[in-house]
């Protein structure tokens, strides 16, 4: 049995989960997240709590069932409290400003590049910090990940775009000069 899909999912107050046929929809204060239900996956509602079960024991099945309940899971998370990530801007003359739904970067490159934040999804900057919130996990993993790779971070000087908690490990440099 699968560690993670045999626990349950307590739902906390304010959330509405609505099982249809081949959807689940969460509702809360924060906004409504749908997924659609894998085959041989069943879920149900059982005293404030969802229950994630298979129905039977093929190793299709049982790969699925660990990755439904964590898919409902970031779910209600989602919809009550919500998901962020911390990206900084490391480098001389690198910079960062918001203007609408759109971020303006200048990183060393001959032009400003400037990204289109997705519906769904906020960005707030301050100084060289960029914080990504949205209620849908996936898209802001996928977002951050987007921002990060248009200046990667370089081993020599640290430079270029990274997360807040990602440790760059630095190279020395030329091996012929002893310091």
């Amino acid at each position: 049995m699968s560690r993670v899909g045999k626990s349950p999912i307590t739902i906390p107050s304010g959330v509405s989960i609505t099982i249809g046929a081949d959807e689940i929809t969460v509702s809360g204060s924060k906004g409504n997240l749908s997924q659609f239900t894998m085959p041989g996956i069943q879920v149900t509602e059982e005293e404030g709590k969802l229950v994630v079960t298979r129905e039977s024991e093929e190793k299709v099945v049982r790969s699925k069932h660990g990755l439904m309940r964590a898919l409902l899971n970031n779910m209600v998370t989602g919809v009550t409290e919500g998901f962020s990530k911390k990206l900084e801007i490391n480098g001389v003359g690198y910079r960062v400003a918001l203007t609408g739904n759109a971020l303006k970067f200048n990183l060393g490159f001959s032009h400003d590049v400037i990204y289109t934040v997705p519906a769904g999804i906020t960005a707030t900057v301050e100084q060289n910090t960029i914080t990504i919130s949205g209620i849908d996990r996936q898209q802001v993993g996928q977002v951050a990940a987007e921002i990060r790779a248009l200046k990667k971070p370089e081993p020599y000087k640290g430079k270029g775009i990274k997360y807040a908690d990602e440790r760059i490990i630095r190279k020395s440099g030329k091996s012929g000069k002893e310091k």
